[in-house]
């Protein structure tokens, strides 16, 4: 593998480069999502990392600028959106604990009259992209605004392809939206929802994208530009919920290795925070038998252990 990195010499950059030579040398990778057909076919030996400083600067190694699919990633930016604009209000029409079943699972929803688990699994990110489209009228472009800002990259868009492979194989999303509407807890109509919601999973951007994207939460909710998207309180809510709840029903696992807020996705990625100091992303496509990337857990694991860094 070449490997590409900046030129600064600042500590970070080693660090990632002695991470992505162990990573070459790692045997198992997982294998791509299969069930989302414009995934299938991604190799799971690519691999890239991205961490950015609340400066913005940025260190690399790997495939780190190259776009991937970022699925469930894009569950963390519609949270904070839409917790920014009704705040409590939100908490209201989905919880904030681990779910200990699959993210696509329909079983806790009858029990539980309709209010997902938390916002991470797909039945929570519904809701919440519905209500971001209540108080937008476009959620997607919403969000692909607010990561082309913090990103710095005006290039970033959805991949139209992708979203259509969602929706012809999106039957399960549309029974959760469907069963969560029998309850009142959808607002638009189902179809829209189910467009938006895809439209948003299909979005594609680099680890250096989306570390950068991810600084907000490191600066305790202050975006790029100086301005405050949440409050501290909010910001300390949506690095929790990752916590424990941002790995699938993974979590305790990830926490335990990591310990770092994360949030993972089916295209290979994860993105990770450091209060107060970086966030990092990660990607490579083999994915375990609980969705979260084998080499990207294991490549934050050792960034956690090199470093010291982590939240306990």
């Amino acid at each position: 593998m070449v490997i590409m990195t900046t030129t600064s010499s600042l500590p970070f950059q080693p660090v990632l480069e002695r991470i992505a030579e162990e990573m070459e040398r790692t045997p198992g990778r997982g294998r791509p999502a299969d069930y989302i057909p414009a995934l299938a076919a991604c190799d799971p030996r690519r691999f890239g990392m991205a961490v950015a400083e609340l400066d913005g600067t940025v260190y690399g190694v790997g495939e780190w600028r190259e776009p991937f699919s970022t699925q469930s990633l894009t569950k963390v930016f519609t949270l904070a959106l839409d917790l920014a604009r009704e705040g409590d209000e939100l908490w209201e029409h989905v919880g904030r604990e681990p779910s200990g079943n699959p993210f696509n699972s329909l079983v806790q929803l009858e029990y539980e009259n309709g209010i997902p688990r938390n916002p991470f699994i797909n039945a929570g990110a519904l809701v919440v992209t519905d209500r971001l489209q209540t108080r937008t009228g476009d959620a997607s472009g919403e969000l692909l605004d607010f990561l082309r800002a913090e990103s710095g990259n005006p290039a970033l868009d959805f991949d139209e392809a992708v979203a259509a492979s969602e929706s012809e194989h999106g039957d399960r999303n549309a029974a959760l939206a469907h069963f969560m509407a029998s309850y009142g807890n959808i607002d638009n109509d189902v179809p829209v929802l189910l467009g938006q919601y895809f439209r948003q999973c299909s979005l594609t951007a680099s680890c250096a994208d989306l570390a950068l994207a991810t600084g907000f939460l490191a600066r305790h909710g202050v975006r790029a530009d100086g301005t405050r998207l949440l409050t501290r309180s909010q910001a300390k809510q949506v690095n929790a919920v990752m916590l424990t709840c941002g790995t699938y029903d993974a979590a305790g696992d990830f926490a335990y290795r990591v310990g770092l807020p994360g949030k993972s996705g089916v295209g290979g990625g994860i993105i990770a925070v450091v209060p107060g100091r970086c966030t990092l992303c990660v990607w490579s496509p083999g994915l375990d038998e609980r969705g979260n990337s084998v080499a990207g857990v294991a490549a934050l694991d050792r960034f956690t252990t090199l470093t010291g860094l982590s939240v306990f």
